[in-house]
């Protein structure tokens, strides 16, 4: 009861008013970019930046793995996910790959982002411009209970696309 008590404190002393303090730390020559930001009051992602310093042109089909020149600091009990932005998906067909991509609270390194060209255009990232956006979310740490069985529901096994296209199913 006590380590629950202490934890519930520790989360009370970060969350305030759904803002939760997250450590950042830029790495040496990315000074002059701005840390991650949020372009309107209610957004839920902030916005990361790339951090490379030549311009990095993403062909058509191929993949890059994009520097935001931070490191942050996640509390224990959340996580970031790296996804994409919806402007950049839907002119220039750039997405995050592996969306969302996990950053643990335990993970230091610096923050990357592995960005696809979709389009039949190449696509030039110049530094500073925004890649990708940054959303912090509360996780739950799964105990596996093994059972028999697991409880009917209507649905049952119907999996990829057995509800049809149609509103009519």
């Amino acid at each position: 009861m006590k380590q629950h008590k202490k934890i519930k404190q520790e989360l009370d002393l970060v969350v305030k008013n759904n803002r939760i303090e997250i450590k950042i730390e830029q790495i040496k020559g990315c000074e002059d970019l701005s840390l991650p930001f949020s372009t309107s009051e209610f957004s839920s992602g902030v916005d990361l930046l790339s951090a490379e310093a030549l311009d990095t042109i993403l062909k058509p089909g191929k993949i890059k793995l994009i520097s935001t020149g931070i490191k942050i600091m996640i509390p224990k009990g959340y996580e970031g996910q790296v996804r994409p932005r919806s402007g950049l998906a839907l002119k220039h067909g750039i997405t995050v790959l592996n969306t969302p991509g996990t950053i643990d609270s335990d993970y230091r390194g610096i923050v990357k982002v592995i960005l696809i060209n979709l389009s039949a255009e190449e696509f030039i990232i110049q530094r500073g411009d925004r890649i990708a956006q940054l959303v912090i979310q509360k996780i739950f740490f799964p105990d596996f209970k093994l059972v028999k069985t697991l409880d009917k529901t209507k649905r049952g096994e119907g999996g990829f696309g057995h509800s049809g296209i149609g509103t009519s199913g």
